[in-house]
This record gives structure tokens, C-alpha cells and sequence, in this order.
């Protein structure tokens, strides 16, 4: 049998505890082998959704984990990339239906996990912006840090998050549906998450997506409640969201 099809039919019996071990392998040997590189996995996933797991319990969460690597098998050697689509493979997941806002957990310490590791940069102040001509402010494009991630939860997933991320009993959830909107980002050592409102996220999403200023604040009030473009930005400057910004053509 050629290298690569052996390789490829011991990677997919990694994956696969119903399938049968390569040619070459002895069954008992092998299976030891899948069972330690399934153990590392799901341990990825575990340090990867802590809170996850401390709502559902330490068994859900294993069953939770097996079918996923089931059905999603790493394509990539670099364990950090593994476990994106879990947020959304609870979504359809049997037994979680009275656990709706689980998936935006998870979305969350996802999130959490790519600012963590996402590229450093230097954050730029509002005085950077002194020497724009007062008639170009619109037109001004910021580049905003590479770990600036949103979250918008029809679930108080945030609140959720911060009520079972420290040590302790798990706390009740049983909370109004409120919607939640969350501002990720790591400008120095530690991953900061805020809540924010409706507008701003939508404004920090057009920023986010190169728009211009005058274009992300048209976007922003278009969201209900009210908005101030000043407050916002101060916030943003101190958070270090914001490293860069040039002028799109008038």
C-alpha cells in the first residue's frame, strides 16, 4: 500500500472509533493510540470551553466532545486552529434545547480564544488625529487592533460567561432573555470583554470592516437607541481597539 493511503486510512481511524485499525497495526496497540490522541483532542477542548463545560457537567460535555470530533476531525496539525466549529455544532446538538444560549457561550470563549492569540500592536491615542482637518473627520478610515472581535447573543451570553468563569458552584441561569452585545479585545497581556449596546457594536463592526467614520456613525444610528460618536471613539482610544487610520478619497 503506498505511504500516503496509509497515512490517510490511519489518520481517519484516529478519528473513527468504529473503524478498523490500519493493515500494518496491531488492533489492541492501535486502539490505545486513538484513545490518547482522542483524550489529548477533547483535553484541548476542554481548556478551549471551560465554562461550556461547568454548565453542562463533566459527562454532556464528554459526550458533547466525542460526537464532535466525530463529525469534525482536525484537518490541521496546529491544535491552537481546532475546535472554531464547536459553537455552532451545539446549535443542532440533541440535549441542548434547554440550554439555548450554550452556543453563545461557546461562541464566546471562542472569540476570547482568537483575541488571546491574535497578532500584537501598537494602539494609537486621539491625538493622533489632531492634525485631520476638521471637514476630513468623515472621511477618516481606522484600522483597529487584530484582536478586536463582536458577539451579538439574542442570550445574555456574557452575563452567563461571567457568572460560571470563576470557581465555585455553577450559577443559575435562569435569566430573562435579554439580547447581549459584547466588544472583545487583548491590546496587552489580558483579553478584556465589555458589553456594549446595539449601536456600537454596528459601529465598531463598520470600523472593523474599513469604513469611513461618517459612514460607521450613519450606520450606528440607524440602530435603536441613541449614540454618541464621541463617547464612543474615547472608549475605544482608551482600550487600545484602535492602532492606525488613514483617509479614504474624497
Amino acid at each position: 500500500m503506498p505511504l500516503a493511503d496509509l497515512q490517510q486510512r490511519f489518520a481517519a481511524a484516529l478519528a473513527d472509533p468504529a473503524a478498523a485499525p490500519p493493515v500494518t497495526s496491531s488492533a489492541r496497540r492501535f486502539a490505545i493510540h486513538r484513545n490518547n490522541v482522542r483524550a489529548g483532542i477533547i483535553g484541548v477542548l476542554e481548556v478551549r470551553y471551560p465554562v461550556v463545560k461547568r454548565l453542562v457537567g463533566d459527562d454532556f460535555f464528554l459526550g458533547l466532545c466525542h460526537a464532535y470530533l466525530g463529525a469534525e476531525p482536525p484537518t490541521s496539525p496546529i491544535l491552537m486552529l481546532y475546535g472554531s466549529g464547536l459553537p455552532a455544532f451545539i446549535d443542532n446538538f440533541d440535549g441542548t434545547a434547554d440550554v439555548p444560549y450554550l452556543a453563545d457561550v461557546a461562541r464566546l470563549e471562542w472569540l476570547q480564544h482568537e483575541a488571546f492569540n491574535a497578532a500584537d500592536a501598537i494602539a494609537i491615542g486621539s491625538a493622533a488625529l489632531a492634525t485631520i482637518p476638521a471637514e476630513r473627520v468623515a472621511d477618516v478610515r481606522f484600522a483597529v487592533h487584530p484582536s478586536l472581535r463582536l458577539l451579538a447573543s439574542p442570550h445574555p451570553a456574557l452575563t452567563i460567561w461571567q457568572m460560571n468563569s470563576g470557581p465555585g458552584e455553577v450559577q443559575p441561569t435562569r435569566l430573562a432573555a435579554e439580547a447581549e452585545h459584547v466588544l472583545i479585545v487583548r491590546p496587552a497581556l489580558a483579553v478584556e470583554l465589555r458589553r456594549i449596546d446595539a449601536a456600537i457594536h454596528a459601529f465598531c463592526g463598520a470600523l472593523r470592516d474599513r469604513r469611513c467614520l461618517g459612514d460607521a456613525v450613519d450606520i450606528a444610528i440607524s440602530q435603536p437607541g441613541t449614540f454618541d460618536v464621541h463617547r464612543t471613539l474615547a472608549a475605544l482610544f482608551a482600550m487600545g481597539a484602535l492602532v492606525g487610520y488613514g483617509l479614504s478619497e474624497s
